[in-house]
């Protein structure tokens, strides 16, 4: 098959959560250990990094990715879900899996495929390993699709398991409150490998300290590390989030800038620096420098995308992956931190989450642009407007995102500001 008639094949022949939400999921890790272990164990032939979490496990894993291979280390990357391009979910020092490469290893596991039938995660993941194995990466970053110990990727065992944060998120799936979401994405612990919490939170706390006392993980809360505050800059070529650290040392730098500017990254960056100072405990050489001049170029190094991007100017134009309630907050948090003469929000999200919360915490002052992204999932624009007014706030609906953006450029004077969310699917026709 063609690049293109593989990628068809994946899509169309294997369950994707993307398209079709919860049916899509396995409920056990067997699919993922038989894919593997028809290809020889792959994910026990390379050092892994697992980064969990409700929010923040994206930005997470590309900054630990650029600062390991800014560090001189041969680094994979495996994230979820893609933007504009399946490739972007396995790369190497930034730079996607080749297409040919693809056909390749869905050639190699067709026949399991067919035996099994698993769904379009698992075989990815296995996708990912091999290749990973194959080109010898020094070590791997490993983002948790949905989760945790359920997960397909959590058949490693890696020198350090991460969780972000915890909030409410697929609780269709994962329970619904925060102990039961927190007890599933706890699951990524495992015997004897430290794990870093990037928020302590007091309803969560306890669940976290429990599952490393059971597996003897040594556990640090990354919010008790660091003190860190910032403000956005506007440099000659690009913004920057200029963050304040301490405590800092001859490794951990007094300064930072930061090419992701939502302010939400300074919660993440206490992650980011907590892990890093785990992974030197282990033997990485990572210094200052790595530091400083990977978390200034994360976009470039690793091509991350869709966290508060700036996609034009005049009118403003910005677009976000934030999605659920604790997402929103801070979008709307970035929102504030912004000048501007009117808002515009142009807004999509899926049918199968409870939407209200969200819905309650957007402004009524702002015009909407509702819309539905192109899958399966979405909620029907006309829907989603309905519930929107009953929460006070009004707008036009689209059939498509980009119907709606343009309607928004339209309105907008070049003083305003367009903000482009709701959903990740809804940024990823926009970026």
């Amino acid at each position: 098959m063609s690049y293109q008639q593989t990628v068809e094949f994946l899509y169309s022949r294997l369950p994707m959560f993307s398209r079709i939400g919860a049916p899509a999921l396995k409920k056990d890790l067997t699919n993922t250990r038989l894919l593997c272990s028809y290809s020889g164990n792959p994910q026990e032939k390379f050092r892994t990094v697992h980064v969990g979490g409700t929010n923040g496990k994206g930005s997470v894993s590309h900054m630990l990715a650029a600062i390991l291979q800014q560090a001189g280390y041969k680094t994979g990357l495996y994230t979820s879900p893609h933007l504009r391009d399946f490739r972007e979910r396995i790369r190497i020092n930034g730079d996607m899996i080749p297409e040919e490469k693809v056909v390749e290893l869905t050639d190699h596991l067709k026949a399991c495929i067919n035996e099994i039938e698993p769904s379009f995660f698992e075989v990815t993941v296995a996708m990912a390993f091999q290749y990973f194995a194959e080109q010898k990466v020094d070590i791997a970053v490993i983002e948790v699709g949905l989760g945790g110990r359920l997960d397909s990727t959590n058949i490693i065992t890696p020198l350090l398991s991460v969780i972000t944060n915890i909030g409410f998120d697929h609780m269709n799936i994962l329970g619904d409150t925060l102990p039961l979401i927190a007890a599933e994405k706890a699951g990524i612990i495992k015997p004897g490998v430290p794990v870093v919490i990037g928020e302590q939170h007091p309803e969560t706390k306890d669940v976290f300290i429990t599952q490393a006392r059971e597996t003897g993980s040594d556990i640090t809360f990354a919010s008790e590390e660091w003190e860190v505050s910032g403000e956005k800059i506007s440099g000659a070529h690009k913004d920057l989030l200029q963050v304040n650290v301490s405590p800092s040392d001859d490794i951990i730098p007094a300064l930072i800038e930061l090419d992701l500017t939502g302010t939400y990254q300074l919660k993440n960056i206490k992650t980011v620096l907590s892990a890093v100072k785990e992974l030197r405990k282990q033997g990485f050489l990572i210094d200052k420098e790595h530091i400083t001049k990977a978390l200034a170029n994360v976009q470039s190094a690793t091509g991350l995308m869709g966290r508060w991007q700036v996609l034009d100017r005049a009118p403003l134009v910005i677009c976000d992956t934030g999605h659920n309630e604790d997402g929103i907050r801070e979008v709307l948090r970035n929102i504030q931190q912004t000048s501007f003469s009117k808002l515009h929000l142009v807004i999509g999200m899926v049918k199968d989450k409870d939407i209200s919360r969200v819905l309650s915490l957007l402004p009524a002052d702002a015009a909407y642009y509702f819309c539905q992204p192109a899958i399966e999932r979405a909620k029907p624009s006309e829907e989603l407007a309905a519930e929107a007014a009953l929460k006070g706030l009004r707008g036009q609906a689209y059939s498509s995102v980009n119907e709606a953006l343009a309607a928004a450029r339209k309105a907008a004077g070049k003083d305003d500001l367009i903000f482009v969310g709701g959903s990740t699917f809804v940024a990823a026709e926009v970026v």
